[in-house]
């Protein structure tokens, strides 16, 4: 049993096309399409209207007319005409362009002028405060570092003399003790030596 026929339209190129086919498919390999259509929303069914009467006059025959027109479909529509330009808009396009320029009014032109002027101006002004802001922030990081450095050299520089004060310390105290020896070790070879005289 035969499948009903459904009428399918699309756009290529210059022309609109129609068919008659019995499924969406079909339709996109009548008009040579590698790809959906349908999906990309580039065709569409249609139920009524003079499109379907004449698709349905010849099923499975791809039918043309002229792209946005409101021609009928057939089998060889001939290009559109409209797109070449039309004889009237041209011969208006051509007046328009031959009319000879407004004379511009001084007031205006001067008043631009200036207005141009101060824009440039501003943006020279906006470009040397960007130049002064970005050359203030390397100097300020260039401070920043080295103040780092010098903070860090600092505390480096009060670990060492703690580590000297503590020898020192430790020196002194050895100093005070080997006199203290000394001093003892003193006196009693002195008391020898007092009674080996005696």
């Amino acid at each position: 049993m035969a499948r009903k026929l459904k009428t399918y339209v699309t756009s290529v190129g210059f022309f609109d096309l129609a068919i008659a086919a019995p499924s969406m498919k079909a339709a996109l390999e009548a008009w040579g399409s590698n790809t959906n259509l349908f999906h990309q929303g580039f065709a569409r069914e249609v139920k009524e209207g003079s499109v379907v009467e004449a698709t349905m006059a010849k099923p499975g025959v791809v039918l043309r007319r002229p792209v946005g027109s409101n021609k009928p479909f057939a089998e060889d529509a001939s290009l559109p005409t409209s797109l070449a330009g039309d004889p009237v808009r041209t011969s208006k396009r051509r007046e328009r362009k031959e009319r000879s320029p407004r004379e511009i009014d001084q007031k205006v032109a001067r008043k631009a002028a200036l207005a141009y002027e101060k824009w440039r101006r501003d943006a020279e002004n906006r470009k040397e405060e960007a130049a002064r802001e970005k050359a203030r922030q390397r100097r300020e990081r260039a401070i920043e570092k080295v103040q780092a450095e010098l903070d860090k050299a600092e505390r480096e520089h009060t670990r060492r003399l703690d580590v000297i004060e503590t020898e020192r310390a430790d020196i002194e105290a050895r100093a005070q003790a080997e006199d203290a020896r000394w001093h003892k070790r003193k006196s009693e070879l002195e008391k020898a030596l007092r009674r080996a005289r005696s």
